[in-house]
């Protein structure tokens, strides 16, 4: 163990460094506390005024406004957030959070760790990809589709605080997002350089593979050019829908096998900036993937006609559509991290368990559009489903259908945000909030749904309370009404013969 150097934030914070660099980055050394609490990272370069503001508001003001609010506390979940500004030597640095034991790797790779990753952070690289996945990866590392879905939660309602804050990340991409695809934990990293719009410019252009296709188009042009495009949110927006949309299919909804110019690098510049065309254009099908050239690594995901992005459900789909054709090249157009998160959480209602137990991805989005089935691994579900149509009162006591659906499976929950239209799943909701309120089981081939903790649950159809501890029967039709709150929800319910 180095000397423990001890320090003062410029804040007036005491901390203390061990004097043996741990790790190194683009910019940063990088150095742990005694106790491997926290680290220090040094910019090896000097910082300018403006950098050091920048730095002394992100540790200071900028956090204050997102970890002082209500829900503050779930943040430190899903941001490595600079707590201190230090200097050390001449050189300035910023005290940060120690990322947490499961964004470290714990099996590693194939073959008893051949690559020797075991211990390493997981960076998403390593899961954003069907080859990097079958080719290198442990298969208890890998995770399974629902985790994924997860994941694009958490990285959506980071994004969605920074934005809502003024601020943007300007890197966002699977180098600076942590993910645990066994428990669908995230964490976005690199915070240091968050850019305020017209304040603090950003330090970098981003992450190739996600880049938007203005900063790239518009890269040779100096800084201070007023057709230069810089990372912002409109740029942020575009490289999250990127990102979901790797974590969820394992290939770039821009990599196609169409050849823009015979030179490799203007052939890069293109495909990513001024011709970026989505792999899955419905009208456009210049840039689609070759599946006949594709690795055995990359298939079946690389086949975009066995596993087309339709199989992210009624949700996602259009905002894929909103991100890769409508607003691939107007920024404006772009779905929003907000779109996104409530997409995401509502697709995560109509998952539905794999029956078949060696799927590697375990869940999917039932669609009883035609005969359900695993889009994954090609098993279909045999057997009746109860879907809940929810329905809200807005004027008058009349029920409306509201753009919402639970699938239901064996100890399937139902939660206080299913019942409470105006209730969401995000960071602010209570502790009490949090807790289900009732539950779906299969017993002698019926569905019963038992009531634990809803007051007001009432059948509609037999006139009856379902008291808590009490059960009911899910059959075609029947109607439920969850609360008598304003905002309480009804649900319809509809019986799938698969």
């Amino acid at each position: 163990m180095g000397q423990v150097i001890r320090l003062t934030t410029l804040e007036g914070q005491r901390v203390e460094l061990v004097d043996k660099m741990i790790g190194s980055g683009a910019m940063k050394d990088v150095y742990f506390s005694p106790d491997r609490s926290y680290v220090v990272a040094l910019f090896r370069d000097p910082q300018d005024a403006q950098a050091r503001e920048r730095l002394m508001m992100i540790a200071g003001s900028y956090r204050d406004g997102i970890f002082g609010q209500v829900g503050g506390d779930y943040w430190n979940e899903v941001f490595c957030w600079p707590t201190g500004v230090v200097e050390h030597e001449g050189k300035v640095g910023v005290v940060v959070p120690a990322y947490r034991k499961p964004f470290f790797f714990e099996f590693g790779s194939k073959n008893d760790d051949m690559l020797g990753i075991r211990g390493r952070e997981k960076e998403g690289k390593w899961f954003a990809s069907a080859h990097n996945q079958s080719r290198f990866l442990d298969q208890r590392e890998r995770g399974n589709w629902l985790n994924y879905l997860r994941i694009g939660i958490r990285l959506a309602r980071a994004a969605r605080r920074l934005h809502a804050a003024g601020l943007a990340h300007s890197d966002l991409s699977y180098k600076n997002a942590l993910i645990d695809p066994r428990t669908g934990d995230a964490c976005l990293i690199d915070l240091d350089g968050l850019v305020v719009p017209g304040k603090f410019p950003p330090d970098v252009v981003g992450t190739p593979d996600f880049i938007a296709p203005e900063v790239v188009m518009t890269s040779h042009l100096d800084r201070h050019d007023p057709g230069r495009h810089l990372p912002s949110i409109a740029t942020d927006r575009h490289a999250l829908a990127v990102l979901i949309y790797m974590y969820l299919l394992y290939r770039h909804p821009l990599r196609g096998d169409k050849v823009h110019d015979p030179d490799p690098q203007r052939d890069e510049a293109l495909a990513m900036g001024e011709r970026a065309l989505f792999i899955e254009h419905p009208l456009d099908l210049s840039n689609r993937i070759r599946a006949d050239l594709a690795r055995d690594s990359e298939l079946p995901w690389k086949d975009t006609r066995k596993i087309p992005y339709r199989v992210t459900g009624p949700y996602l789909t259009p905002l894929f559509d909103r991100a890769f054709i409508d607003g691939l090249h107007q920024p404006g157009a772009r779905p929003t991290a907000d779109d996104w998160e409530h997409a995401l959480v509502k697709t995560a209602d109509l998952l539905q368990p794999c029956v078949n137990p060696t799927c590697d991805q375990g869940w999917y989005v039932f669609d009883n559009t035609y005969s359900p089935a695993c889009p994954f691994c090609g098993t279909p579900f045999v057997g009746k489903l109860p879907v809940l149509n929810f329905y809200s009162s807005r004027r008058g006591g009349q029920f409306t259908l509201d753009d919402h659906r639970l699938m239901v499976y064996t100890d399937q929950s139902l939660f206080r945000w299913h019942v409470r239209r105006n209730l969401s799943p995000n960071e602010r909701l209570s502790a009490e909030d949090r807790r289900r309120v009732g539950y779906f089981v299969l017993h002698n081939q019926v569905w019963w749904f038992v009531n634990e903790r809803l007051p007001d649950l009432f059948d509609l159809d037999r006139n009856s309370a379902i008291p808590i501890g009490g059960r009911v029967a899910l059959k075609d039709g029947i109607r439920l009404l969850f609360s008598r709150e304003p905002d309480g929800r009804l649900a319809i319910v509809q019986m799938v013969d698969a």
